[in-house]
């Protein structure tokens, strides 16, 4: 088990977690818990880079544990900031549907999860995981309604990645890439 794995493993251990404080209103432990999480979620990726450790196990594994942290904060949300919940409903919605429907769709096509981590994903958990935080520490609301837009661009450039290749791939930059890569290769058989 390589050290990248472990640190996915140990965020997707943490939506539990994040669970069991929500239910018991721990409300700061649930933010200390979502720092770490989204802290470690850009750990595992550099210390794969670094070490050389980087597999389609530990892409899928860091893209099971993202998934299950951006389901986990809707539900801890709902417990323990309902009010919050309320007012940002439509951009917590955009959020859902941006974090299950690509892999849906993936998985439809490839019947395998899908583990793109474009530019533009993780710009989205940036952005989102922050201002998340940010939003239910009771600090700027908009900045959360901004991150939104992101995180559906993401969700719809994994989706157009997703219609396009012709096999699962992990570890895809853009949806510019694999076009750029497809012209490339036509230009080569021309």
């Amino acid at each position: 088990m390589q050290i990248p794995n472990l640190i996915s493993l140990l965020r997707l251990t943490m939506a539990p977690v994040l669970v069991w404080l929500a239910w018991h209103a721990y409300s700061r432990a649930v933010l200390v818990v979502l720092v770490v999480s989204f802290a470690s979620d850009a750990l595992d990726g550099y210390l794969a880079r670094r070490l050389g450790q980087t597999s389609d196990l530990g892409a899928r594994l860091d893209s099971v544990a993202d998934f299950a942290i951006s389901l986990t904060i809707p539900l801890v949300g709902w417990w323990l900031w309902p009010d919050i919940m309320r007012r940002e409903a439509p951009y917590f919605t955009a959020m859902i549907a941006s974090t299950i429907l690509p892999p849906m769709i993936g998985y439809c096509k490839f019947r395998t999860c899908t583990s793109y981590h474009t530019w533009a994903a993780k710009l989205a958990a940036f952005s989102v995981g922050s201002s998340v935080i940010l939003l239910f520490a009771g600090w700027l609301p908009w900045l959360f309604r901004l991150a939104t837009p992101v995180c559906v661009y993401a969700a719809l450039e994994e989706i157009a990645i997703t219609l396009v290749l012709p096999k699962s791939q992990s570890n895809v930059r853009s949806f510019w890439h694999i076009m750029r890569k497809r012209a490339d290769h036509r230009d080569r058989v021309s």
